[in-house]
């Protein structure tokens, strides 16, 4: 398959020449490796301790791992031997270089305690997620931080419903965008295992496989939800502290991510519980059970699903840049809801996200209330809209294909 551009590129090389040691921090199967491979000067030697061999010599002889694969260098998959990072701090310590070493890694568990500890101040740590859309349609250099003031771009074809929603349920790994119906399941099938019996069983002792698998399947059916986890435990059979680890867990592999609530102080009223999102909703989709794209559009969760898409997205026009957004989502104590405020130079940038066609000054009537709050710039509805819609004075509607 030929080689798509990842935003991403650029910020590596610019990274790389400011910091001594770079770390792509992802989930399993994104294109961490692909990118780093492609990114690479010539000359720059890979190692994967996936290898049985090269782990081995990494965790048993760091010193002479590091004397076999000297730098410049791509470590993959990091996580599996901590033991090298003293020695790429000696490395970082007795060279003036830059990019010496170029890391990656899918757990942020133990991995970023010996990141922390070894490399302060000599490590650049980038996230990065599957697929964009610009991405997807090889259009990686013209995706820019999303703001609503910065909307729209008008670089992406735009889609109908039905077209949007089997982007959703594809997914955005790299190898999936482009696989037929059976694939896909095959993919899906083989990726969990690979992160059950390779992520999980590294970080914890799950000692009950089958209710792993229904703890996945029950919280993807719960994507873009206020996080409960006394919910999700009575419904896979587990304890709470149970419960809490294994999330604990997909959020450190980069499955999923917890958006924390807006609160000005402590004292006010105001919801203190994250919500939940799957960060690739073909994922989300193959563990809820949404056999098509058809169903998956017409289904209960189809708002959920849309509403995961989009914030994903947001998410990876930061990330993908270089840069870390500053997001959250807005509830008072009358119910008022603002899917997402993103903050940015002193302001706050509210952002209701609908599955519709038809968007109206109803739809983002919260944001009245939250600017008697806080500073707030332009405000927009993300939606299916085919045209950008004034909706108020500092608000427009525009669509989820510009973002």
């Amino acid at each position: 398959m030929e080689y798509l551009l990842r935003t991403l590129s650029d910020d590596i090389l610019r990274v790389s020449n400011s910091f001594k040691v770079l770390l792509i921090n992802g989930a399993r199967q994104i294109g961490k490796t692909t990118l780093l491979k492609h990114t690479a000067e010539q000359g720059r030697k890979y190692v994967t301790l996936d290898n049985p061999a090269d782990l081995l010599l990494a965790k048993t002889d760091p010193k002479g791992f590091l004397d076999t694969y000297s730098p410049p260098v791509i470590i993959d998959e990091i996580q599996y031997a901590p033991e090298l990072f003293p020695y790429i701090k000696m490395l970082a310590d007795n060279s003036d270089e830059h990019g010496l070493v170029w890391l990656t890694g899918s757990q942020q568990y133990n991995m970023m305690q010996g990141v922390t500890e070894s490399l302060a101040g000599r490590v650049a740590i980038m996230d990065m997620y599957g697929f964009s859309i610009y991405e997807a349609e090889g259009k990686a250099g013209e995706q820019t931080p999303f703001l609503p003031s910065n909307a729209p771009k008008n670089t992406l074809k735009n889609r109908n419903i039905a077209e949007t929603f089997n982007v959703i349920w594809q997914g955005s790994f790299p190898a999936v965008i482009h696989l037929d119906e059976k694939d896909r399941r095959n993919f899906y099938d083989s990726y969990i295992r690979t992160y059950i019996e390779r992520d999980v069983r590294q970080l914890i002792n799950i000692g009950n496989e089958v209710a792993f698998i229904t703890f996945l399947k029950v919280v993807a059916a719960r994507t873009a939800q206020e996080l409960n986890m006394d919910d999700i435990a009575r419904s896979v059979g587990i304890s709470h502290t149970t419960a809490k680890n294994w999330l604990s867990v997909l959020k450190a592999s980069g499955i999923v991510y917890l958006l924390q609530p807006y609160f000005k102080n402590i004292t006010k009223r105001l919801t203190k519980t994250p919500k939940l999102y799957f960060l690739d909703t073909g994922l989300a989709a193959h563990l809820a059970g949404w056999t098509t794209p058809e169903a998956l559009k017409t289904g209960v969760s189809a708002g959920s699903f849309f509403e995961t898409f989009v914030i994903a997205e947001i998410l990876k026009s930061y990330c993908h840049n270089g840069e870390t957004p500053q997001i959250y989502f807005f509830r008072d104590e009358r119910g008022k809801e603002i899917d997402l405020l993103i903050y940015k130079d002193g302001k706050y940038y509210p952002i209701e996200i609908k599955k519709h066609a038809t968007p109206s000054r109803q739809d983002i009537s919260a944001f009245n209330i939250f600017s008697k709050l806080e500073e707030t710039g332009e405000g927009c509805e993300i939606c299916l809209t085919s045209d950008i819609q004034p909706l108020a004075p500092n608000a427009t509607a525009i669509s989820v294909w510009n973002i």
